[in-house]
């Protein structure tokens, strides 16, 4: 376990200051973080990033390799604190509450926050256990009838369930790629989440897949908060309403996704969308 500390008092004024576009029509603040720095022992990752992400509404990430996009991403639902040497620094608050109090059970914050990875990573389990697996350690169903509702519910908004109602006992493992991927979503909204963290959710898949992931993406934001790190320009200009440009450590530039690709405030954010670099 890392020996992750947050300083929330005397927080120094960011060294760099973002360029922001408002949304005309915003939505109220779910996340918000001010003046966040990353440290991996000596060197530091992230440079006083400060952000708020609306509720109810895909935020993409964007920038080059090594920028610190899901550096930040993993912030969000303290998954730094398990990396050796890691130090956290300034304020992220979820509906107003300090996620880095001492006093915060992890565990709740990780249910509260889900996180969808790179790769599929089904447990070596059956489909239906996959998806019960958090509500029966987070105790959410009273009843096996309910342990079932739940897992039927979640495969159905992940878009899954009628492609597996047939093999519900059978190994999550044997699932197609894209199906394993919409089975971890699945799995993560099976315990009622607020905000759901995707790191790459697509690069694995293939085109298809990629799109199906996508469309479950733009239905799952009806209900979810969504933060999504993606090196598919395109892929954030289709799903995303906001997108932040991170740049060397720097949050450059965050506004409403259709002004960031159309009519970038910032030079550095110009040149990435254009292909001069990244």
């Amino acid at each position: 376990m890392a020996d992750v500390a947050l300083a929330t008092r005397d927080v120094p004024t960011p060294e760099f200051q973002t360029v922001r576009t408002p949304d005309p029509h915003p939505r109220p603040t779910k996340v918000k973080a001010d003046n966040v720095k990353v440290f991996y022992g000596q060197k530091q990752a992230l440079n006083g990033v400060s952000i708020d992400i609306p509720v109810k509404s895909v935020t993409a990430f964007i920038g080059p390799s090594g920028c610190g996009k899901s550096t930040f991403l993993r912030c969000l639902n303290r998954m730094n604190d398990t990396i050796d040497g890691c130090r956290v620094e300034g304020e992220i608050l979820l509906d107003n509450r300090d996620i880095y109090d001492a006093s915060l059970d992890v565990v709740e914050l990780r249910a509260r926050v889900g996180m969808v990875f790179q790769k599929p990573n089904p447990f070596p389990k059956s489909i239906f256990d996959n998806v019960a697996y958090g509500p029966k350690i987070h105790g959410l169903a009273r009843s096996k009838a309910e342990l079932e509702e739940i897992v039927v519910s979640s495969l159905q908004k992940a878009s899954l369930f009628n492609e597996v109602k047939d093999r519900l006992h059978e190994p999550g493992t044997g699932l197609s790629g894209g199906q394993q991927q919409r089975l971890c979503i699945a799995r993560t909204i099976a315990v009622s989440p607020d905000v759901i963290l995707m790191d790459e959710p697509c690069s694995a898949l293939d085109p298809i897949a990629t799109a199906k992931v996508e469309e479950l993406i733009d239905e799952l934001r009806e209900n979810f908060t969504i933060v999504i790190v993606t090196h598919s320009m395109q892929q954030a200009a289709r799903v995303s309403q906001r997108t932040a440009f991170f740049h060397l450590g720097t949050l450059v530039e965050e506004g409403p996704t259709d002004h960031v690709f159309t009519n970038p405030s910032e030079r550095r954010t110009q040149d990435y969308i254009t292909g001069r670099f990244g």
